[in-house]
């Protein structure tokens, strides 16, 4: 079983569209045995609310529900639980070797790096752009699909 963890800073915008697309991607491939896929805030600021209106609604545009999910706070604990945690900006990373205490089984990547043009995924709250946010997330998503099962295209 693959076990991923996406990760931002609030948990209610890049990292739950991350979660979903994720979902959507491995349900589309008959994989949903396969996997088990999170998301998680670095900080405390977002815990408990709802994905935020423009990234739900950014979602729904594509199919994908997103209903139920609140935001939590990445613990100590999931470096243990997950195989992969994948943040979308060198903010997170850093956050999340701080809330883990290091990075010791290569498990922290940025979604970007799966991708043929790494780098970071912005941030839509200061942004306001979602439709560049999800083409950047859908990539990513893509990509590490790929990479965990290179069967499928």
């Amino acid at each position: 079983m693959n076990k991923i963890l996406f990760i931002c800073h609030g948990n209610i915008c890049r990292s739950p569209m991350a979660e979903f697309v994720m979902k959507d991607l491995v349900k589309k491939a008959g994989l949903e045995s396969k996997f088990q896929i999170e998301s998680a805030a670095t900080s405390t600021e977002e815990i408990g609310n709802p994905v935020y209106p423009p990234a739900r609604r950014k979602l729904a545009e594509h199919g994908i529900n997103c209903s139920g999910k609140r935001a939590r706070q990445l613990l100590n604990s999931d470096y243990e639980k997950y195989d992969l945690l994948i943040g979308m900006d060198n903010t997170n990373l850093r956050s999340m070797y701080k809330i883990c205490g290091g990075d010791f089984a290569d498990k922290m990547h940025l979604l970007m790096d799966f991708t043929d043009h790494p780098g970071e995924v912005a941030d839509p709250w200061y942004t306001d752009d979602f439709e560049e946010t999800w083409q950047n997330v859908l990539a990513g998503c893509q990509g590490l699909l790929k990479t965990l099962n290179p069967l499928q295209q």
